[in-house]
This record gives C-alpha cells, sequence and structure tokens, in this order.
C-alpha cells in the first residue's frame, strides 16, 4: 500500500505526537496475568482515565488523544498541515510475554494505519513492536512496512536493555533494509522509583533516557554498522547535547572503559541522527542547531500531553533570529527526510 500523501502546499509537520485506540478489552482478562493499562471512562465528560490493573492511576486524558477528527481541529487551530502519530510509550509492553506483545502490536498498528489510510494528507503512523523479541519484531515490522507505515517508535531501553545489545541489530539490519525510519522515545526512566516527587521522573529522568540511548548507539558502534539506518531521538536529545563535550572528554581520557568498539569521536557523529525540537526555549532551540546541524533538528510537540508543546511551535515562528529557509527545514523538510517521504 502507498505511503501518506504529502500535500504540495504543505508547511508544518508535527513530527512527535501521539494517539491510541478509543477503547480496547481488558488484557489481564485476554493473557491471563495483570500488568496492563487499561481505560476509564469519566462519565458526563469528554475523558478518560488510563489505569493500571493494579488499580493505579496513570494519567488522564482527553478526547484528542483518541479521536483524529478532535486533534484534526486542533491542528487546524494551530496551522499544522500534518502530525507524525507513534503509540504513549506507556503502551509498549516489552515487559509482557513476546507473543502476547506482538498481538498488542498488531492492534496498535492497525489503528494507527486505519488513522493514517482514512486522512493521508493528516497524518503519518508510527508503529510498534514486541521489542523484546527479534524474530516476532521482524515479522511485524515487515507487515507494517507493506502496508505503508515508513517507520517505527521505539523506547529508550528495552525493558532495561540497552540500545546497544547485539540482541537488537536484526531488528536495526531489517529497518536499514526496509528504509523504516527509527523514532526513539524515553520511557521506563532509570531511577524513576527514587524521584517520585517534583515530577521527577518527566522532568529528570526523560532527558537522561534519551541521552542514555544516544550513547548506547553511538558508542556500540550502531550508526557505523549500520550507516543507512535513519534514527530520531525525541525531546531535543534530552540532556545529551549539553553534556557533550564530557561525554567526548571521556571518551579521550579513558577510552579503556568508553570505547569499546573502536568507534569515532562521538563529536563525529553530530549529524548522523535528527532530534526533534522539543526544548519550550529559543536558546534551547539555537544551541541543539548549533550541535546537531540545521538540517537534523525537527519540529515535533508531544501532543497531546501538558509536557509538550502545546502553541505548537509558536516560540520558533516568532524566532527572528532564525531565518525563514532554517524554518521551512525544521517545519517540513528535515521530518521529511527522516522519514524518507
Amino acid at each position: 500500500m502507498p505511503k501518506p500523501t504529502i500535500p504540495p502546499h504543505i508547511k508544518k509537520i508535527d513530527g512527535h505526537a501521539h494517539i491510541m485506540p478509543e477503547n480496547w478489552s481488558s488484557l489481564a482478562d485476554k493473557y491471563g496475568y495483570k500488568g496492563f493499562i487499561y481505560l476509564e471512562d469519566e462519565p458526563a465528560t469528554d475523558t478518560k482515565k488510563m489505569m493500571r490493573d493494579d488499580g493505579v492511576f496513570f494519567r488522564r486524558v482527553s478526547r484528542n488523544c483518541w479521536d483524529p477528527k478532535a486533534i484534526i481541529a486542533d491542528m487546524d487551530q494551530h496551522n499544522v498541515d500534518m502530525m507524525v502519530l507513534c503509540t504513549i510509550p506507556v503502551l509498549f509492553n516489552y515487559w509482557a510475554q513476546p507473543e502476547h506483545t506482538l498481538d498488542w502490536s498488531m492492534f496498535l498498528n492497525d489503528h494507527l494505519l486505519g488513522v493514517q489510510n482514512q486522512f493521508p494528507d493528516r497524518f503519518i503512523g508510527l508503529g510498534t513492536l514486541p521489542m523484546q523479541d527479534a524474530g516476532l519484531a521482524l515479522m511485524e515490522l515487515e507487515r507494517i512496512a507493506q502496508l505503508g507505515m515508513p517507520g517505527i517508535e521505539i523506547g529508550s531501553n528495552i525493558d532495561g536493555v540497552n540500545l546497544d545489545d547485539e540482541s537488537l541489530f536484526p531488528i536495526y539490519e531489517a529497518a536499514e533494509a526496509l528504509d523504516m525510519a527509527i523514532f526513539v522515545h524515553p520511557w521506563n526512566m532509570m531511577g524513576e522509583k527514587e524521584m517520585q516527587k517534583y515530577w521527577l521522573p518527566w522532568l529528570v529522568g526523560m532527558p537522561a533516557e534519551e541521552s542514555r540511548a544516544i550513547c548506547n548507539m553511538i558508542f556500540g558502534g550502531i550508526f557505523d554498522r549500520f550507516p543507512k539506518l535513519r534514527v530520531m531521538f525525541a525531546h531535543g536529545g534530552g540532556s545529551f547535547p549539553i553534556t557533550l563535550g564530557r561525554i567526548a572528554h571521556g571518551y579521550d581520557c579513558r577510552p579503556d572503559l568508553v570505547n569499546l568498539n573502536n568507534v569515532k569521536d562521538p563529536r563525529n557523529y553530530m549529524g548522523r541522527f535528527w532530534v526533534d525540537g522539543i526544548t519550550h526555549d529559543s536558546k534551547a532551540l539555537k544551541y541543539i542547531i548549533d550541535t546537531f546541524g540545521i538540517d537534523k533538528i525537527a519540529y515535533g510537540t508531544d501532543y497531546p500531553f501538558p509536557l509538550g508543546d502545546l502553541q505548537h511551535g509558536k516560540f520558533i515562528e516568532q524566532d527572528s533570529s532564525i531565518d525563514l529557509a532554517s524554518k521551512e527545514k525544521i517545519f517540513k523538510s528535515n521530518i521529511l527526510e527522516f522519514l524518507g517521504l
């Protein structure tokens, strides 16, 4: 099936947004064990509660988390032509039995494909895979590639397994061969249990997770082994760009601990991958442009969640120090290049 249609007039593509199905049956009942998220309707409201099946509340979501028409209304209000939609990381379910995660991934991917196919000039879907089992992941990767998805979303770790792990190499190899992009999103934050106050898993843990993912892919030799692999990291690369000097210095002063795979200086990989532009700050945006290069920054929002950029790139649009050609790259060209569209 064809990939999404890109309208000729397009001006702004949101490269990082989320959606989920409106409902699903109890996974605990279906698979026979607990730990899964389920939805609980809130009567007489336009919201739902995402609950863990041990009864612990996770997040309250509104209609624009599951209804494409509600999302399009927001897009039209903020002059967003297209959105790249992927699942919410808490729904990865990498911890579950692999065959159950495959079944769940197929359900999510069929939903995403349905949204993409219903509105091909507004939405682009990125799939999810049972990353804990490469064989099953490859089956689903090939299926969604044939059905017209241009890429996948994966976690910053696979239930604790880092992205340099050799078990993941067949997935990278297949994504490269199938011309499928990989979007890396933070989740399962290290140290989360030790910093529950002040929303620190989201404020501190998520930026650290992106640096963890980037460092593992650089030092693990992923970009050398798979030179045509297209990878984008969420949230401006997290804490990686501001600590790149420290990371590079560590490479120089302790190669015995850092350079275990005979890779190049970390600075040499700048321009090798993309990051989204969710910085909430013009100075930070300029810094990541200087670090990664103007061709590797793609506008994104993390829509529809409150920690995202719910002004839809307004701070970029109003920044007079960024020229129009650079803004066009950030808002459109760079994400299309990442997706291979």
